[in-house]
């Protein structure tokens, strides 16, 4: 059973600022895009930020915390997450298709939860 209420104690260490949360690949997609989430301490917030091959830019909801998330609102982030459309000019634009394969150190049950949901729509 998935523990939706997860939260990890924190994202940081003392001598880390910066840490890779979720590497997200979308084989359905054209070009088979990879993006990558981070978060980013700075000062007494953790600024997210998402991250393409391409340099594409996405607006994340929420983009700034106060803690870590729980693994459902990690969730919701990602499947809420947008390429800005305002900043594709010279950029390859990207369409995300499909159900992302997802993997996290942070969030152990996450992996499990984008294979169930590939799974339930067919997609392995």
């Amino acid at each position: 059973m998935i523990n939706f209420k997860f939260q990890p104690d924190t994202y940081f260490s003392e001598e880390v600022s910066s840490a890779l949360l979720v590497k997200l690949n979308f084989p359905e997609s054209t070009w088979g895009e990879q993006i990558s989430i981070y978060a980013h301490r700075l000062d007494y917030s953790i600024q997210l930020e998402a991250v393409d091959f391409y340099g594409n830019e996405y607006m994340l909801y929420p983009s700034k915390i106060e803690e870590p998330l729980n693994l459902e609102d990690l969730i919701y982030l990602i499947e809420g997450m947008q390429v800005n459309q305002d900043e594709l000019e010279g950029k390859m634009e990207l369409v995300l298709d499909g159900i992302p394969e997802a993997t996290s150190t942070y969030y152990p049950d996450l992996e499990k939860y984008f294979d169930e949901k590939r799974k339930s729509f067919g997609l392995e």
